[in-house]
């Protein structure tokens, strides 16, 4: 079996974003990533080049280490959940299914952050059920391509999953126009949509808020800040 390539594992905290802010968790930051987001909070994660404005060493950021080493350091917390967000943790498909097989096993809750351009049935079918999907697709203000961030074949199998939730940075009417297209497109139900403001800053996310809110409850969706960014700013680890 091939190592996870791993960018940082950190916790007890909370999770800062969507329908689990504020519970306590541990955090397994994947490595690698199949999207370029202009806005990226973790570019030391793919960045290699710099198009974020800072080239990452890969060699530096990201480190092998197994399954067996991952769980055991998981298994040393009481705490429940654990999140695997990244980068793009389904890159990783087959060795993340046996990670998450193995979190099940030693009674560890479950929950995966993902752009959504992945399916879930490539590797993670036997295990779908038992996790919930935080997914966040990647829309206009991404800065990317929305024929590579979007696929809606892949989130209407997303949607089909109990647990999965969805999560659109919002800036613009624009990005509301997107985000109201792709529930549609797919079926995908108002209430398992979260509105998230972009920001790395108090300040920023403050500012778009009211607007974020003013277009959930328009459209009966939910809303999430960023409760780790309140907190600690763009620090890593928390």
């Amino acid at each position: 079996m091939r190592p996870l390539s791993i960018s940082e594992m950190f916790g007890p905290t909370v999770q800062g974003e969507g329908v689990s802010t504020g519970k306590p968790a541990l955090f397994i930051r994947l490595g690698l990533c199949n999207l370029d987001c202009v806005w990226c909070d973790t570019p030391y994660t793919w960045d290699w080049k710099g198009k974020n404005g800072t080239p990452y060493d890969r060699k530096v950021e990201l480190t092998d280490m197994t399954v067996d080493y991952v769980v055991q350091w998981a298994s040393q917390h009481d705490t429940k959940l654990v999140v695997i967000s990244g980068g793009e943790p389904l890159v990783q498909g087959a060795t993340l299914a046996v990670l998450i097989e193995t979190l099940l096993d030693i009674g560890k809750d479950v929950e995966i952050e993902t752009n959504g351009t992945i399916s879930p049935k490539l590797h993670l079918e036997y295990v779908s059920d038992q996790i919930r999907f935080n997914v966040s697709p990647k829309i206009d203000c991404s800065g990317v391509d929305l024929n590579k961030s979007i696929k809606l074949d892949v989130l209407e199998e997303f949607v089909a999953l109990p647990y999965s939730t969805f999560k659109f940075v919002v800036k613009t009417d624009q990005d509301i126009e997107r985000v109201q297209d792709i529930v549609r497109w797919t079926d995908m139900p108002d209430d398992r949509v979260w509105l998230m403001p972009e920001g790395v800053d108090t300040q920023t996310i403050s500012t778009s808020l009211p607007y974020v809110i003013e277009q959930a409850v328009a459209n009966n969706y939910h809303v999430t800040t960023r409760l780790h960014v309140h907190a600690y700013g763009d620090k890593r680890g928390v």
